[in-house]
């Protein structure tokens, strides 16, 4: 490549923050963090390639920084540490490679030459850096000014009225008839009208987006040719993922209009970001942009300069590194206030909490700033509470500020309804997971209830396969979980048998009835509404096409799952009491009962003993809805009927007594799972004390009317 001197420049000082590039005073000014440069020049290229280097002469903090004349918004740039190379010590300063700003808010090309981008030549361990020149085979960054499209008013639905729905930015629009062709897989096609109306017909309250950072294919990828299609492989921690837009280049303003499209129908953005780990991989991974500027403060290292991964990917951010501390908080308050975001699910989020990689700590730096930081603190904070080791595993060990996603729900509410365990744990599942998070000034919205998520099963494969099918990923299945928790219902995968179709939707009913009734945040994943498959595929993180891709096409059972999804999330939404923000307590309601009742199926109530037997697979839940604990925005409580909740997981049918008359004058039946858009079997009222048979693995709800008079 060509390079210009910058002689004819002259660099000003500027100032140290904020970091990243900043159009200002006739120029932009340049700030990057690196304690162990000996000198850093930031590069600037123009259309032909060629490139113009400038040395930023000024250190303030550990922050190199510079004023640099007469560069503008759209100049794509660079920048080139000099410093000690020794990676016994951890350190891969390396000036023949060309690294990205993390502070970068826009990211342009790609990672087109591995071998190219690698900091070594040879062994990673051995003293030999790589002298060929990386530019032209990696991404680069691209000065641009803050602002836009307006992201509009932000909702800030309270978290017990929050229903979640987990989504992938393309897959969801890249098959949307409805969509013009242009807008499918985009920002502007989350923002088309067609696809608004599914979620506002749906009746989810926030949108939770696989991560939209800026990312790269890992090296394995890029060497066998496949992609990185979930995006958990980030660069950049400011800059919209490129390849969302439908314009190249206009990926900032796409985004924003995106969320104001979101914000005007009440529907909320959180993003799934990946604080934990970063495309470099490990050390025989490329050199990108935080390796070569200062490995050891962004990376976990061992002695003698390895690295420690908690996350499977290569490579763990070092949480109690104040470089690492700054550029996390940084990059969320960015999103938060320039880009509109309303809340953040962490992935692998008890990484941010082990510094040095030991113990888990829940008051650990990193997460005691997020949760400190005035702007941070009112956006919604979920942790998935758990790493790839088993100390990581931390479900209910988080903070007071934090919602976490419930795997012990997951893996519960599967067993339950595939005939595996009995009614113990479940209940504590129903009632919003006290015994996780009661405790710490917490709240059962906390609790982030999930049946299905983006890796795993669709919820039609979770009744339709009990093995995993992942040949498609070209790792022989080796890649997956095995606990899948599972149930094909008597045929692996696809099948014309009538009798087994039937049995698979009303399971797949049941495990969505359930989820939507219990206490808690109910989060649904993208496409398990339409009936969607993956063909059994339960890690298709490298698959951009049909399989994960959703389609709109409306036959006649995702049609039908679609109605009844609908009701399900529209009757929450419609019922207080099944959404409660406390937790139940066994206190005496205005009409003389507790506010929670266990009951056996000859409807007695349940004794300690019954609690333990373990081949119970029939539950019934009471909850007095008189002294609903749910409020208005104004923060007045609302009384609510009151609701008898039946579950039955057993393979034969089971009579069931109702409560008697002091539980209400009627129950209505309101939901049943045995019908495919849920509407009763039997609509009738039905009196206290009778009895009735409830069909094999069913779920039914019944409403008593609201009755608040004092006994």
């Amino acid at each position: 490549m060509a390079i210009r001197p910058a002689t004819d420049n002259l660099v000003l000082a500027g100032r140290p923050f904020p970091l990243g590039a900043h159009p200002e005073g006739g120029g932009v000014r340049f700030a990057v963090t690196s304690t162990v440069a000996d000198a850093v020049e930031v590069c600037l290229i123009s259309e032909d390639g060629s490139e113009r280097r400038v040395e930023l002469t000024e250190r303030t903090f550990g922050v190199w920084h510079g004023l640099v004349p007469g560069v503008t918004s759209g100049q794509k740039y660079g920048y080139r540490v000099h410093g000690p190379y020794d990676p016994s010590r951890g350190l891969r300063c390396n000036p023949d490679k060309i690294l990205v700003d993390p502070y970068a808010t826009r990211i342009t090309g790609a990672l087109t030459d591995l071998t190219a981008a690698l900091g070594h030549a040879g062994d990673p361990m051995h003293h030999r850096r790589s002298k060929v020149d990386s530019l032209g085979s990696v991404p680069l960054s691209v000065v641009t000014s803050h602002g836009g499209p307006d992201t509009g008013v932000k909702p800030e639905v309270p978290f017990e009225e929050s229903v979640i729905y987990e989504m992938h930015v393309k897959g969801f629009t890249q098959r949307n008839p409805e969509i013009p062709a242009n807008l499918r897989g985009t920002y502007l096609g989350l923002a088309h009208p067609a696809a608004i109306e599914h979620l506002v017909r749906l009746g989810v309250t926030a949108v939770e987006l696989l991560p939209v950072h800026w990312f790269t294919e890992e090296p394995y990828l890029v060497r066998t040719g496949r992609k990185n299609y979930w995006g958990y492989s980030p660069l950049g921690y400011f800059a919209p993922h490129a390849g969302y837009a439908s314009e190249p280049g206009r990926e900032v303003a796409e985004f924003r209009t995106m969320v104001a499209a979101l914000h005007a129908a009440n529907i909320e953005v959180i993003l799934d970001v990946v604080f934990n780990h970063t495309c470099e991989g490990g050390l025989d991974g490329p050199t990108l942009s935080f390796r070569g500027l200062d490995a050891p403060a962004y990376y976990l290292h061992a002695g003698r300069g390895n690295v420690i991964d908690l996350t499977g990917c290569g490579n763990t951010l070092e949480p109690r590194s104040p470089t690492v501390i700054r550029l996390v908080t940084d990059s969320l308050r960015y999103w938060a206030t320039e880009m509109g975001v309303d809340g953040f699910r962490f992935d692998l989020a008890s990484t941010l909490g082990r510094p040095g990689g030991g113990a888990f700590d829940r008051d650990s730096a990193l997460l005691t700033a997020i949760t400190t930081d005035p702007v941070l603190s009112r956006c919604k904070l979920i942790a998935e509470p758990w790493d790839v080791t088993g100390h990581g595993y931390r479900v209910g060990d988080f903070g007071a500020q934090w919602a976490e996603w419930n795997g012990r729900y997951r893996d519960t509410v599967r067993d339950f309804w595939r005939g595996a365990v009995g009614v113990d744990d479940l209940a504590f599942r129903l009632s919003g997971s006290s015994d996780l998070y009661d405790h710490n000034l917490r709240r059962p919205w906390q609790s982030v209830n999930f049946i299905t998520a983006h890796d795993g099963f669709t919820l039609r494969d979770l009744v339709s396969y009990n093995e995993k099918h992942n040949e498609a990923n070209g790792e022989d299945n080796r890649d997956g979980t095995n606990d899948n928790r599972s149930w094909n219902h008597g045929a692996e995968g696809e099948t014309d048998d009538p009798e087994i179709r039937e049995l698979r939707a009303r399971q797949a009913r049941n495990l969505l009835a359930t989820l939507l009734l219990s206490t808690g945040t109910p989060m649904l994943v993208a496409g398990d509404e339409l009936w969607r498959t993956q063909g059994g595929n339960n890690n298709a993180y490298c698959l951009d096409d049909e399989t994960s891709w959703l389609d709109w096409s409306g036959d006649p059972d995702a049609t039908a799952m679609l109605a009844f999804t609908r009701r399900l999330v529209h009757l929450r939404a419609a019922s207080p009491a099944l959404r409660q923000p406390e937790f139940f307590e066994g206190r005496t309601t205005p009409t003389g009962r507790p506010d929670l009742i266990w009951f056996r199926p000859d409807g007695e109530e349940m004794t300690e003993e019954d609690w333990f037997d373990g081949g119970r697979r029939t539950l019934m839940m009471w909850i007095d809805g008189s002294n609903s604990q749910s409020r208005t925005r104004e923060g007045e409580l609302i009384a609510d009927h009151s609701w008898l909740l039946i579950l039955h997981s057993g393979d034969e049918p089971v009579k069931v007594t109702l409560p008697g008359a002091e539980f209400g004058a009627t129950l209505k039946p309101t939901l049943d799972t045995t019908t495919p858009d849920g509407s009763p079997a039997t609509p009738g009222a039905l009196t206290p004390g009778s009895r009735l048979t409830l069909p094999a693995r069913a779920l039914l709800l019944l409403r008593a009317p609201r009755d608040i008079t004092p006994r």
